[in-house]
Order: structure tokens, then C-alpha cells, then sequence
């Protein structure tokens, strides 16, 4: 039966970037939502931020964007999101109380909160794409989280 319920669910692919100008500073992240033959482009800005909020806040957008559970996979060319999934850093960050094994703070932990919500939503599988680099689809998110930056500035 759980066969069945997994096999009727959309597969939906997601590529994700974000980008700042300056580091921190004014900030943007784009995403693209592919199903079927059918493509979704978002994106959005934040006066003061950095880059690493910019990439997690492109897959949180990404994700709260579907409207039921899916089979996601995910790309995206930030090693701090994808490996701390993939690595299980996630994990011992939430079981340690939100301390590094260095006994620091986590940082973003908001953010983080949220994308711990929406992988319980959805059945994700994170992917580490190289960045600036022949994948038209993470060099198509870049242009739209750089776009969200030229928009407002």
C-alpha cells in the first residue's frame, strides 16, 4: 500500500541558487519548478542579508511553493544546505540544541526550522550541482536571484 501512495505522487524537480552583493548585503534568491513539461520560475529579494540565508531561503520558497506532497529532487549548488542534509548535520544540530560540535550556535536557525518542516512535508532528495558552471538550470536560478537583487537596488 505505501508503494502505491509513493508511485502516485508528482515528481517534481527543483533547482535552486541565491546570490549577494556583498556578503552580507542586499541579497536574492531564484528558483525553477519543473513538472512534466511545464516550468515555474521564482524569486525575491532581502536588503540585508547573506548568502547563505539567500540559498536556503530559495529551496524554503521552492518547496512551500507545491500545493501537496511530492517526489522532489533537489539541485542546488550550496554545499552548506545540501551537505547538511545529505551529511546528517540536520540531525545533530537539532539533537545537540542547535550546537555545532564545536559547541556554537548554529546560524540561521530559523531557516533551518522551516526546511526541517518542509522535508517532513515532501519526499526530497537533495543534489549538489557545481555552480557557475554548464548546468543551464542553476545558471538560470542565478540570473533570477541576481535579477531580484538589480530589481530593488
Amino acid at each position: 500500500m505505501v508503494e502505491l501512495f509513493l508511485s502516485m505522487e508528482k515528481k517534481v524537480i527543483i533547482y535552486t541558487d541565491g546570490a549577494c552583493s556583498g556578503n552580507p548585503g542586499p541579497g536574492g534568491w531564484g528558483a525553477l519548478l519543473m513538472y512534466g513539461s511545464s516550468i515555474r520560475e521564482i524569486s525575491g529579494y532581502s536588503p540585508a542579508t547573506t548568502n547563505n540565508r539567500m540559498e536556503l531561503s530559495a529551496a524554503i520558497e521552492a518547496l512551500d511553493a507545491l500545493k501537496e506532497r511530492c517526489m522532489v529532487d533537489l539541485y542546488s549548488d550550496s554545499s552548506y544546505l545540501v551537505n547538511a542534509i545529505n551529511n546528517g548535520w540536520l540531525k545533530r544540530w537539532t539533537a545537540n540544541n542547535w550546537q555545532t560540535a564545536a559547541k556554537k550556535s548554529v546560524e540561521n536557525i530559523d531557516l533551518w526550522q522551516k526546511i526541517l518542516t518542509l522535508v517532513k512535508l515532501h519526499d526530497i532528495t537533495f543534489h549538489k550541482v557545481k555552480g557557475h558552471s554548464d548546468n543551464p538550470y542553476n545558471n538560470r536560478c542565478d540570473t533570477l536571484a541576481r535579477e531580484a537583487i538589480k530589481r530593488k537596488s
